[in-house]
């Protein structure tokens, strides 16, 4: 490869990034430091969904390339999410104005270039920032992902998914923090002592650390990040009038102060994204690309259940149509299981000022298929505005290894005028929908009540009647049955459930583990039923195989543990 002329290198990219289908035009390669704008650098629009890196060191224009990115997805009709860390993506509303210097860099690469506006939606977590608010129930959220914004431990987690259990068992609804804080506070109650027993694998002193952590949150103004009316993620899916694909923009300014917030929540659209679309198979273009901005956040301190539900949504969402490119500054940010799915790689400059550096540098350069470049040398001469590349081509191979002189975006590169994003928010039909928080009856309030109106098996905390019924028709005695088997057998202690009667002794098995009924969580039971096991974690993995029963039933929610309101109904 070392002897290779010019001409011969120039041929290989050309063949291979020679592509049939619709593309996105990434720019222009540069072989023996000139830069050949008759070997364009392309990726195929179909094979977005194979997820992707945009990877590089601070300043060196990894905003730019999902920003040029992202224009050309909505042109084709696909829609797009983004991250929006430090407001500069709202520029996708305002056409850029032309220079010298950009129609000399433009001409360059052979990108005809023009000033254009792209249709952007702005949302704000809980309306923190210029955007219509973003909220999700804390039932919605789930346990996992909830855990990981408390930074519980193993143990702690798994008690949570407990007082998750009894909360959707005994139908207290869980939408706003306080809900979750009364709930808790029933269970280490005088009142609520019987019912902490039941669960066997939660402990009051657990109890009141998770309580201690929940308080800490609402402390810190959390609050307004959950509630309804939750989010519909379908709400990412639209298309503009004209055609074009909606570009969502997520602002959170206060990013710093809330990092483990941001980068969950991130991971929350996509469970529930993952929970509500059906299969699609192989498609000419995505249905969305989700570009995942400061990933490293993700993956910081990780559990062993989270990183295994990154895992399993990474791989299993591509079928259901959704690409997700995750940016960060090196590879390394990204754990091995993820990093080996994500075909699609731009990769800016590179810094190797430390030993750290120089290693991760290395590690770098063994990622990348080998080419006729010195990539060591290359990642760290890139200027700004270039990327070493390889994606997927059609056939599913690799491309070959290209540095790139990147398209330069059509909009601004920064942010737009405040009073056009406040305008763009105001005239959104998403607002009337989302723009007020409502406070409906749940937990809290039915906790409250509780002693002055109880209302029967399903009131919340009431004692469930021996030979009775639960939602969804299945016999109390077999949920006690059930229940005994995975505290005695997988937690391993003595159960506190009443014995079975005689009757449910008698009963055959078929009779006693009623089959679940048809609905929307079955077609997930069938994909991913044996890895929700390792996503649940710790004494919680067998509960996945009691899907045939009422409590298997209670217990399954989605990869991370989340419920969306709407697959409830």
């Amino acid at each position: 490869m070392a002897n290779k002329t010019t001409a011969e290198k120039l041929a290989t990219l050309q063949k291979g990034y020679t592509l049939e289908g619709a593309t996105i035009e990434l720019g222009a390669a540069i072989i023996d430091g000139e830069l050949h704008k008759d070997a364009p650098v392309r990726l195929p629009l179909s094979m977005m969904n194979r997820h992707g890196l945009v990877a590089g060191a601070t300043g060196t224009g990894k905003t730019v390339t999902l920003h040029m990115m992202a224009e050309q997805l909505s042109t084709a009709g696909v829609p797009v999410f983004l991250a929006d860390i430090k407001g500069d993506l709202s520029g996708l509303a305002t056409a850029a104005t032309g220079s010298e210097k950009l129609t000399a860099r433009t001409e360059g690469i052979g990108q005809a270039w023009q000033g254009r506006t792209f249709p952007v939606e702005f949302l704000a977590l809980g309306g923190d920032g210029n955007g219509v608010p973003v909220r999700a129930t804390v039932s919605s959220f789930g346990p996992i992902l909830l855990s990981r914004i408390m930074e519980l431990n193993d143990t702690q987690e798994s008690s949570l998914q407990l007082v998750f259990y009894f909360a959707d068992k005994n139908g207290l609804e869980l939408i706003d923090l306080k809900d979750l804080r009364a709930v808790i506070q029933f269970l280490t109650s005088a009142e609520g002592k019987n019912q902490l027993e039941e669960l066997g694998g939660l402990s009051k002193a657990t109890a009141g650390v998770i309580l201690r952590e929940l308080v800490s949150l609402e402390a810190q103004g959390l609050e307004k990040f959950f509630g309804e009316p939750e989010f519909d993620t379908a709400e990412l899916l639209r298309t503009a009038p004209d055609g074009r694909g909606v570009i969502t923009c997520l602002e959170l300014p206060t990013l710093q102060t809330k990092p483990m917030l941001f980068s969950t929540f991130l991971m929350w659209l996509l469970a529930d994204l993952f929970e509500d679309l059906p299969e699609a198979g192989d498609l000419d273009k995505p249905k969305l690309v989700f570009f995942l901005d400061e990933a490293h956040l993700l993956f910081n301190d990780a559990s062993k259940a989270f990183l295994e539900a990154i895992t399993t949504t990474v791989r299993l969402i591509r079928s259901k149509g959704v690409g997700i490119f995750f940016v960060t500054q090196t590879p390394k940010d990204v754990p091995a299981e993820v990093l080996g799915q994500l075909a699609n790689r731009v990769q800016h400059a590179l810094r190797a000022f430390t030993p750290e550096d120089a290693k991760a540098l290395k590690a770098t350069v063994s990622t990348f298929p080998m080419s006729d470049y010195d990539l060591e040398e290359t990642l760290t001469s890139a200027g700004i505005g270039e990327a070493v590349i390889t994606v997927m081509n059609e056939k599913g191979a690799p491309t070959p290894v290209a540095l790139t002189r990147l398209r330069a975006p059509e909009s601004v590169m920064g942010p737009s005028d405040e009073a056009l994003v406040r305008s763009t928010v105001a005239g959104s039909a998403l607002l009337a929908k989302y723009g007020t928080a409502v406070d409906n009856h749940s937990a809290f309030e039915k906790l409250a009540g509780k002693a002055a109106a109880p209302t029967g098996p399903a009131a919340a905390g009431a004692p469930p009647v021996p030979g009775g019924t639960v939602p969804g028709g299945a016999r109390q005695d077999d949920v006690d049955a059930e229940a005994r088997r995975i505290e005695e057998e997988i937690l391993g202690r003595p159960s506190s459930r009443p014995a079975p009667s005689a009757e449910t002794r008698r009963r055959k098995p078929a009779e006693t583990a009623p089959a679940p009924r048809p609905g929307a969580g079955d077609s997930m039971v069938g994909d991913i039923g044996g890895m929700l096991g390792g996503a649940l974690g710790g004494g919680l993995k067998s509960m996945a195989r009691s899907i045939g029963t009422q409590l298997g039933r209670e217990l399954l929610r989605g990869v991370f543990g989340t419920s969306s309101r709407r697959r409830r109904r």
